[in-house]
């Protein structure tokens, strides 16, 4: 028997500056977890990956990421997906910068 479906986000590395961003249901790349499309079906998140993948000029790395309904949008279900929602943790810029300011 096949296991459920888990909801997906789609995310990769922007190729220019490497920060983390998502794929939105208008085919944008976001900065932020929350703007991402939150896949449900499984044969739509593969199509998504392949779309995402195909924008080798703009990002790299993608995959498809756990993810669950929040109250503003998909939130991370996984320690990794969620730090990765912070931006670089050597020092203060980047999403960390703005979200401090």
């Amino acid at each position: 028997m096949s296991r459920r479906f888990t909801p997906k986000v789609v995310t990769a590395n922007r190729l220019r500056e490497g920060d983390v961003v998502y794929l939105t249901a208008d085919d944008r790349w976001s900065p932020f977890h929350h703007e991402a499309e939150l896949i449900e079906d499984e044969a739509h998140a593969q199509m998504r990956l392949l779309h995402a993948t195909a924008q080798k000029l703009t990002v790299v790395g993608g995959y498809l990421a756990d993810a669950r309904p929040g109250p503003i949008g998909p939130e991370p279900t996984h320690f990794r997906e969620a730090f990765r929602t912070r931006g670089p943790s050597n020092y203060h810029h980047g999403k960390q910068a703005d979200l401090a300011n």
